[in-house]
């Protein structure tokens, strides 16, 4: 085997291992938002147990990462697909920690009888685990044109994330007693639209492994 060869295999399994990160923080928040809906505190615990896995690979990206930039000595273009796989990393790990704090609130309010009916925060959290996946899939096939689609929802997510929290804190004022769990709702709104930002910065890392340029997707 050459060594063009022989790299181009060790970069593969470096995008390998960012995939397999990506797909257990896709699992993470589906779990979290299950948890939520069906107020399971079981699976919320599970969830805040599982992410030691997505911590062990973001480590093992960085030791391989590192080990390919001082070993091989990459080109300009081999370079900028090693620390964009950094950065994809980092913010798939911060996905798995928001994860994280969604099940953490769902443990805090999973005896609570839910005020109303959960549905605008799983309608939300399904159009973020969209652009998650829509960002996995753009990632392992370098597609620029679904990662630019996919980074366009961040817009829609905020919409969201603002109309939710203003009738969030309309029912506080009616409602104090329920300060609480008011409280843990908009907290969970807040780390799905920070997820979205994560996803749309995955985008961008992208783009600049790809064609070089450093976008602003989240405008």
């Amino acid at each position: 085997m050459g060594v063009r060869e022989k790299f181009d295999r060790e970069l593969e399994q470096l995008k390998t291992l960012v995939i397999n990160m990506a797909t257990k923080a896709e699992q993470a928040l589906a779990s979290a938002i299950q948890s939520l809906v069906e107020q399971n505190e079981n699976l919320a615990l599970q969830v805040i147990d599982n992410d030691h896995d997505i911590n062990r690979l973001d480590e093992k990206i960085n030791e391989t990462a590192i080990w390919l930039i001082a070993k091989q000595q990459p080109v300009a273009t081999d370079l900028r697909k090693i620390i964009s796989s950094l950065k994809i990393a980092n913010d798939l790990e911060r996905i798995g920690d928001q994860a994280v704090n969604i099940a953490v609130a769902t443990v805090k309010i999973a005896n609570q009888p839910l005020y109303k009916p959960l549905e605008d925060i799983p309608k939300m959290s399904e159009r973020v685990q969209n652009m998650l996946n829509g960002g996995i899939t753009a990632y392992k096939t370098d597609d620029l044109k679904l990662a630019k689609q996919v980074a366009d929802e961040d817009n829609a997510i905020d919409e969201m994330y603002h109309t939710l929290i203003q009738e969030l804190l309309q029912k506080l004022t009616e409602s104090p007693e329920l300060t609480n769990q008011i409280t843990q709702l908009a907290f969970i709104c807040l780390y799905l639209e920070r997820i979205a930002d994560h996803v749309t910065n995955i985008c961008e890392h992208m783009i600049f492994a790809i064609e070089g340029k450093r976008v602003d997707l989240n405008r």
